[in-house]
């Protein structure tokens, strides 16, 4: 069984017992959260596609961890200028597990 949700302003391909990274959430470290924006559930051959959303549908979570992602460079040059700058920044992430899929 897998679903695909909206979390954050991402969409995400989940399963039960998958740990992902999603943008920073406010929710405490061993919370547990629900979503409701199910936008495609499928449990072997049935398929339910939302327009645009399945009602009914809700994914519950546990909050694991706050940490930050891997580093980003931004580089800038000016060709012929002598312009370099070089810059970069860690996202917030939050880690969270799935916990159950219902329809």
């Amino acid at each position: 069984m897998y679903a695909i949700v909206e979390i954050g302003g991402q969409q995400f391909k989940i399963q039960k017992e998958q740990r992902l990274f999603v943008n920073l959430l406010d929710n405490e470290a061993g919370s547990e959260l629900e979503f409701d924006k199910v936008m495609l559930l499928s449990d072997g051959d049935k398929i339910k596609v939302g327009k645009p959303l399945v009602k009914g549908a809700k994914i519950k979570a546990k909050v694991l961890d706050h940490v930050k992602a891997d580093k980003i460079l931004v580089f800038k040059k000016k060709r012929r200028k002598g312009y370099q700058k070089m810059n970069g920044h860690r996202q917030p992430m939050t880690q969270i597990q799935i916990e159950d899929i219902t329809a």
